[in-house]
């Protein structure tokens, strides 16, 4: 799961959002509610539980509303551990490609102790779901559930032919990720034009008005690098000028103030001048210049004071962790440290290794890349009409006035895999996220009942749209 994009945001006249919405009570929305509730309480946690159960039981649904065994696999390389379920929905076309649809379906492990309620079981209380997943993202896989399971109960066939898949090891632990672990064993069983992930791309609610629709079109690539001295040490009564503690500190200091050039992407340049609409004063004149001229100093300067949108305009290394020497009475012999780097689409991680030994400047200093690599480097999904369409058209029916904002992810999904297969992908949640109470991997995870169901409604709207139906 993605670290969500906590924006400094400004308090706008959009429709307020009452936690007294009335609850729908249609047969969609209570089949959606018990599949939600149904996937909160199987522990789907690495450490203590499985993915495997919920797969099963995602595919039984899909069995029992009619859809062929030949459509419903339950697949994984761990046996009976953590296994993925893809079921596919064919589409009458048989000249255009799918559609792939995707969530993960583990979660971060969650302690009894330290939440007030059950983790593993939904509460609905005061206008709130709480249960571990619930925003992180098993809200996202019912709705797409949802989505399809609705368009075989009204007969309802698509054009493009739709993939649904509820993949494991997103999240870590596991030792393997089920979505790079399908392109690379079953890739044909997802194969599709672009895929649409509800991982990402939240819809953001701020002073109880809704504000924007998030689409994310792109994530930074994660990869740390380590920065080592080593020398022969000695006495610490007899110091020489070459200590291994005190270089290193020297290009810490170096890279902590190093910044890395802005360079602005179809994404994040769109980002600027959309979210300029919905903010006010300096703020909004500087992104609007920038979103222009990447290369206006002032302006930069100005927005890099926000960590947020400094992390949009540049590719940013940090150092993390740091470990030296040996005993209190002796030379260090040796010394580390980690700097982690959050790299912008289109830029390789050999570019930015070549640009920390500049900064560096010093021989004794090795700069070597660590195998914790996300994914290969990818280049944004592109923002064309048949993408941006369907969106804005949803979005303006049901939330008139709610500005659809393109998005690059700071952090990492499981988008990261199929973009840099070639599969473009876009994250869209439709659940709306309160951007003063982001609880996902947290204690009392919870999401607002109404935008629960707001989402089960925008997703299906949204699916059908793209899938092109009558």
């Amino acid at each position: 799961m993605p670290i969500r994009q906590i924006i400094a945001l400004t308090s706008i006249s959009f429709a307020t959002l009452s936690l007294g919405a009335q609850v729908p009570s249609t047969p969609d929305a209570k089949e959606a509610r018990e599949i939600f509730q149904q996937l909160i309480e199987i522990n789907t946690s690495y450490k203590e539980g499985s993915t495997t159960p919920a797969a099963r039981a995602i595919a039984e649904r899909f069995l029992a509303a009619g859809f062929p065994a030949k459509d419903v696999v339950i697949l994984g390389p761990s046996g009976d551990k953590d296994s993925s379920v893809i079921v596919r929905m064919e589409g009458a076309s048989k000249v255009l490609k799918p559609i792939l649809l995707i969530a993960h379906l583990d979660v971060v492990e969650a302690l009894r102790a330290d939440w007030s309620l059950d983790p593993y079981k939904l509460t609905e209380r005061d206008g709130f779901f709480y249960g571990r997943g619930t925003s992180d993202i098993k809200d996202g896989a019912t709705t797409l559930a949802e989505a399809l399971l609705r368009m075989k109960r009204n007969h309802i066939v698509p054009k493009r032919t739709l993939i649904f898949a509820l993949t494991a090891g997103e999240e870590g632990g596991g030792g393997y990720n089920g979505m790079s672990w399908l392109l690379r064993n079953h890739r044909d069983l997802i194969d599709a034009a672009f895929a649409l992930n509800v991982d990402a791309g939240d819809p953001i609610i701020k002073d109880g008005k809704r504000l924007l629709r998030g689409l994310q079109t792109s994530e930074k690539l994660y990869q740390s690098f380590a920065l080592e001295v080593t020398n022969k040490g000695g006495h610490s009564s007899l110091p020489t000028p070459d200590n291994a503690i005190a270089e290193l500190a020297d290009a810490i200091g170096r890279v902590s103030r190093f910044h890395f050039p802005v360079r602005l992407t179809e994404t994040t340049r769109v980002f600027f001048d959309r979210f300029a609409n919905i903010q006010t004063g300096q703020i909004a004149s500087d992104m609007r210049t920038i979103a222009k001229d990447p290369r206006d100093s002032v302006s930069a300067a100005r927005l890099s004071m926000s960590p947020m949108y400094n992390a949009q305009l540049r590719t940013t290394c940090v150092p993390t962790m740091i470990e030296g020497g040996h005993a209190p009475n002796a030379l260090p012999q040796r010394a580390r440290a980690i700097v982690n780097c959050r790299i912008l689409p289109g830029e390789a991680p050999g570019e930015i290794r070549a640009t920390l030994v500049r900064v560096v400047a010093d021989d004794s200093v090795r700069v070597a890349p660590i195998n914790d690599s996300t994914a290969v480097p990818a280049k944004p999904s592109p923002l064309t009409p048949e993408i941006m369409g369907p969106v804005e058209s949803v979005t303006r029916r049901m939330w008139p006035g709610v500005p659809v904002i393109p998005q690059m992810e700071t952090g990492a999904t499981d988008g990261a895999f199929l973009r840099a297969a070639g599969i473009p992908t876009y994250g869209i949640s439709g659940v709306f996220l309160d951007i003063d109470d982001i609880r996902a991997h947290g204690r009392d995870e919870r999401i607002m009942v109404s935008s629960f169901y707001d989402g089960v409604e925008y997703i299906y709207q949204l699916v059908r749209e793209y899938a092109g139906t009558d």
